[in-house]
């Protein structure tokens, strides 16, 4: 039986969060134990954000959410792959499609944004 090692990282793993239709790659965060268990519960996914120091439901304030179709892990079980369906039009906070919007190009770090909606207006901060 496969047991995920959240030990590795004290207590953390990554996930890598993919558009199960497309193979998109849109965001990669963190969870832990009780994360990964809410994520397989719900059907949606939860992370630990290490620098607020507390768990969240992706969307819970943009209404962006993530249903889960699949799941994966590595052979080592120290990350998962998670395949979703993205509710709303953006999964990042920036109001991109994917948190993969910048690349290197010609020696330089290249955004190519599209936001899909306003970060300000969205998370009123």
């Amino acid at each position: 039986m496969i047991k995920i090692d959240f030990e590795k990282m004290g207590g953390l793993i990554p996930a890598v969060i993919q558009d199960n239709e497309s193979g998109e790659v849109l965001m990669v965060a963190f969870m832990d134990e009780k994360t990964l268990n809410l994520t397989l519960e719900t059907g949606k996914t939860w992370f630990f954000s290490r620098t607020r120091n507390k768990y969240w439901m992706k969307g819970e304030e943009s209404g962006n959410t993530q249903e889960v179709v699949e799941v994966l892990t590595d052979c080592d079980a120290d990350t998962v792959v998670i395949k979703v369906k993205q509710n709303g039009p953006a999964a990042c906070h920036t109001g991109n499609r994917s948190c993969f919007y910048v690349k290197y190009e010609n020696g330089t770090w290249v955004e190519h944004s599209n936001p899909l909606f306003d970060p300000n207006e969205v998370y009123k901060k």
